[in-house]
């Protein structure tokens, strides 16, 4: 849990910064707190995982754009070109280097067929794309305000994903082998139930 909450810091500060000012001070936030993270991994010794580097990466770029140029546009890309850059890992991957990197996380854990593994990876991929495509519906329709993508940035993308991973785990369920806790398996929850 303490991981799960370091990870949504930044996350947090953006939208309360955005509650109590506007989007531009919200983004300079998130900045500030994503450096922060690292800055406080480094000084304690602790392991800097690759997401993290992503993660830090894009909203280093997309939200020094918004700084720079004063325009939201490119917050508002941020949460899809993350989504989509994941799920071009995820399929190049398989596609081009014959790796399924769903089994490399989680096969430590879960025990199941090679092409239930596929479909996993291909899931995946599937629900990144999807998120961002919808993120961009919210963002650039003319349907919602820039506080209701706010909301949707930090509520409804997360409720999607803990969805998403709830009926993962259902349907994991059914075709893992040796019976282990598939929630605790799936990605990011392994590392959150040993650090609880």
């Amino acid at each position: 849990m303490k991981k799960f909450l370091f990870d949504l810091f930044p996350l947090i500060l953006f939208f309360l910064a955005f509650k109590f000012s506007d989007i531009f001070t919200a983004t300079a936030v998130a900045i500030a707190a994503g450096i922060g993270q690292f800055v406080w991994l480094k000084a304690r010794g602790k392991a800097i995982e690759a997401m993290h580097w992503i993660n830090l990466t894009v909203i280093v770029v997309f939200g020094g754009a918004t700084l720079f140029f004063h325009n939201d546009i490119f917050i508002k890309w941020k949460p899809t070109v993350l989504y989509w850059l994941f799920a071009s890992i995820l399929l190049g991957g398989k596609w081009f280097f014959g790796r399924n990197l769903m089994q490399k996380l989680m096969g430590g854990q879960v025990t199941m067929p090679g092409p239930i593994w596929d479909k996993l990876n291909y899931s995946w991929a599937c629900f990144f794309i999807a998120s961002g495509a919808l993120n961009l519906y919210v963002a650039f329709s003319g349907a919602f305000t820039e506080d209701q993508w706010v909301n949707f940035k930090v509520f409804g993308l997360m409720a999607l994903l803990l969805l998403f991973v709830i009926v993962q785990s259902i349907w994991l369920g059914k075709h893992m082998k040796d019976g282990h806790d598939t929630v605790g398996a799936l990605p990011g929850t392994a590392e959150q139930k040993k650090g609880s």
